[in-house]
Parts: structure tokens; C-alpha cells; sequence
């Protein structure tokens, strides 16, 4: 129930979020809400009760809302479309980092039991929140001059243009330049396939995602280990990851593509999480762990950025980026309730549902790439002049990603 409570409101809040991010200064907003989730996590520590628990495990999913799709929207300010995946890979791959040495932190933490009254738990979250606080407090001035390109002081004329150039050649004629909000934006998101279809693929990708984040070293307690050992076991997994992530991003960037490195990396999930579900060996077993990590991790960015490089108008971009990221995170809670004490070791219920899920994101990833070629194909024909008549660059620009010569990303 308090893994519930805090994934709901992290989905309701996502869109709002994100549509304030355009309106306000991403350099106040980013770091704001990084600094309440610091405050409140800290004060879960102290909690006493278990409404107190539950009303701050909802307070800590409405904060944290706003900080990955609002971080992943605000990218797309400053890169052109197939420079991205890699910059979101780095923020997930700080993830993995974090995972891996999060449990030896809180091993460590935790033997602060008994000071000042509180039990170990209780400074685990007192100072990890400390922690997420202080670097909060860092960002406001670290951001401070980093709200978009057009207003970055340490960009000079020349460099501001070089930026507005690159971004508008990957664009076409479509750009966000002169957008107002309007609720015909929200509209356009809500009425496109591709958000829909993506928001399975990225149900498919976050509902593994979470779950081996959240159960990894129970899985591999499972295996023979101490809680310690297991711990420090989960460390590999997490730092392999990690070289997955940056090596996957910048090699999809590379090659403009999206959809055969998504597709990999929820296959090579897949096989990790068929081979925990089987009577196979420790040893064996462990081997699927880092396949079950690099896999979900690895895809993760390309999900992400996948959707923001064919939706055009900033507007549209951030309502169909929180709706995808925000119904996608109710994966969360599906996580973070089927692996139960009582199906270890084999966790038959638990991974048999993240499989179902694999195998989902397994058929939609290809089936929105034909999509999209079919489309680009079809595209291509109407600008090389068949029998189609002309359009306006006011036109196009209001049609945004349905202008004829907007490409999609494969």
C-alpha cells in the first residue's frame, strides 16, 4: 500500500508538471522540486505512525512527478533530437550508479540505530535525504543561468544561432519558435496514436525497470547469500549497466535510430528474467540478473526519447511527454506488489507478469516502426510532388509533426 500510494500521485502529477516547466524557469522549477523531495524524504525518518507514513509516501510521489519527465522534456531545449538519448543515458545511468551503492549506503547508515532515539531505518532516510537536499541546494546556482538557450548569457549571438540552426535543419520546416500555450495542444496529445502506442512501450520497459530496482537484492538473497553478501552482489550488475546504458544511447544517436536498440534491450531483459524464473543454477541465475538490468535500464532512455523526437511544438511535446511517462509509471505500481515472500524463491507470479510486459513492448516497438516508415514513405511521396498541392510555411508549421515533411524517427 505505501508502494501504491506513492506511484499514484507521481502519475497524476506528471503533466501539470511539465506544462509548468514551459511556462516557468526551468532553473527555479527543476531544482524546487528536487529540493522538496529531499525535505520530505528526510522527514520520513521521524514519521511515527502509518498515516504519517502513507501522507508523506504520497507528498514524496507528487514532488517527485515533475523531476524525470520534466529533466527528459527539458533536454529537448538544448539538443537537437538525435543528440539526446545520449544526455538522458547519462541521467539514467547516474541512476544504476546510485542503485548499486545505495544498499551499501544504507548498511552503513543504518548502523547509526539508536542515536538520538531512531532506529536505523529512520537515518537512512534522514540522510540520504540530507544528501538529495544539499544537491538540490547546489543546483539552484549550478542551473541558474540554464533555463534555454535563448537566454543563456555565457552563449554568445553566434552561438545562440549555431543552436537554433541545428535544431531547425533536424526539423524541417516545423519548429516550436513563437508558440503560445493553447489548449489545442493538449488536444493534439491526447488525440495521437503515437502517444498511446508509445505509453505501452514504455509500460513494457519501466514495469521490469522498477521491479528488479526494487527487489534485486531480495532475488539475490534467494540465491544462498546473506543480506549483506546480497548487497554487495548487486553492485555488478548495476555498474554493467551503467557501461550498457552510455554505450546503447551513443551508438543509437549515432545511427538516428531508436526502435532496434529498444527492441534489444527488451529482449536481453527478457532472457535474464526467463532464466530467474527456471530451477537454473545460483550461479546461472545471478548471470540473468545483469541481463535483467542492463536490459530494462538500458532501453529506458531510448523509450523516453523515442516519443519527445517525433512530437513537434513544444507544447504538444511536453502534454504527450508527461502522459506517456506518467501513465507508463502505473507500472510502478504493479511492480512494487507482485514480488511476494511467499513465491521466493522462484517469484513464479512476479516474474511471469514483468515477462508479460517484455514481451508487449516486444511487439509494440516494431509495430510503431513500420508505422512510422510507412508514414515517412508516404510523406516522401507528397513532397516529391504527387499530385499534392503545396503547402505554406505557416501551414506547416501549425501542423507540426503531421507536416508532409516531417520525418519521423525509426
Amino acid at each position: 500500500m505505501v508502494l501504491t500510494a506513492y506511484f499514484i500521485p507521481y502519475c497524476i502529477f506528471e503533466c501539470p508538471v511539465n506544462l509548468a516547466l514551459k511556462k516557468l524557469r526551468p532553473s527555479r522549477c527543476i531544482p524546487g522540486l528536487a529540493l522538496l523531495w529531499g525535505i520530505t524524504l528526510a522527514l520520513t525518518g521521524i514519521v511515527q505512525t502509518y498515516p504519517q507514513l502513507l501522507g508523506l509516501r504520497v507528498a514524496l510521489g507528487a514532488v517527485e512527478a515533475g523531476l524525470f519527465p520534466g529533466i527528459s522534456y527539458y533536454l529537448t531545449f538544448w539538443y537537437p533530437r538525435h543528440l539526446l538519448q545520449l544526455r538522458l543515458g547519462y541521467f539514467v545511468a547516474s541512476g544504476a550508479i546510485g542503485c548499486a551503492f545505495s544498499g551499501l549506503l544504507a548498511s552503513v547508515i543504518s548502523r547509526a540505530s539508536g542515536v538520538g532515539g531512531l532506529l536505523g531505518w529512520s537515518w537512512i532516510f534522514i540522510a540520504e535525504g540530507a544528501i538529495s537536499t544539499l544537491g538540490a541546494v547546489l543546483a539552484f546556482f549550478a542551473m541558474a543561468d540554464l533555463d534555454f538557450p535563448s537566454t543563456a548569457s555565457f552563449l554568445d549571438d553566434e552561438e545562440k544561432d549555431f543552436l537554433r540552426q541545428l535544431k531547425a535543419q533536424e526539423q524541417s520546416t516545423v519548429g516550436d519558435k513563437g508558440e503560445t500555450f493553447s489548449s489545442k495542444y493538449i488536444y493534439a496529445a491526447l488525440s495521437d496514436w503515437q502517444v498511446w502506442l508509445h505509453t505501452l512501450i514504455f509500460l513494457s520497459c519501466i514495469t521490469p525497470y522498477i521491479a528488479i530496482t526494487l527487489f534485486l537484492p531480495i532475488i539475490i538473497k534467494t540465491f544462498g547469500y546473506s543480506s549483506l553478501i546480497s548487497e554487495l552482489l548487486s553492485v555488478p550488475p548495476y555498474v554493467f549497466a551503467t557501461i550498457v546504458v552510455i554505450a546503447m544511447a551513443s551508438a543509437s544517436d549515432r545511427y538516428k535510430l531508436r526502435s532496434p536498440f529498444i527492441f534489444g534491450g527488451l529482449l536481453v531483459a527478457l532472457v535474464g528474467f526467463i532464466i530467474n524464473i527456471t530451477d537454473a543454477p545460483s550461479g546461472v541465475k545471478y548471470f540473468g540478473t545483469f541481463l535483467c538490468v542492463s536490459g530494462s535500464y538500458g532501453a529506458l532512455p531510448g523509450v523516453v526519447v523515442w516519443l519527445g523526437n517525433n512530437l513537434s511544438g513544444q507544447y504538444k511535446r511536453a502534454v504527450g511527454m508527461a502522459l506517456h511517462i506518467g501513465l507508463g509509471n502505473f507500472g510502478g505500481v504493479v511492480a512494487g506488489n507482485i514480488y511476494r515472500s511467499q513465491d521466493s524463491p522462484r517469484f513464479i507470479l512476479g516474474h511471469g507478469i514483468t515477462i508479460m510486459f517484455l514481451v508487449i513492448g516486444m511487439v509494440c516497438t516494431p509495430l510503431v516502426a513500420a508505422l512510422y516508415a510507412r508514414i515517412n514513405a508516404r510523406r516522401q511521396s507528397i513532397m516529391d510532388g504527387a499530385g499534392e498541392k503545396s503547402t505554406s510555411l505557416a501551414e506547416l508549421r501549425y501542423m507540426g509533426d503531421k507536416a508532409p515533411d516531417f520525418k519521423y524517427t525509426l
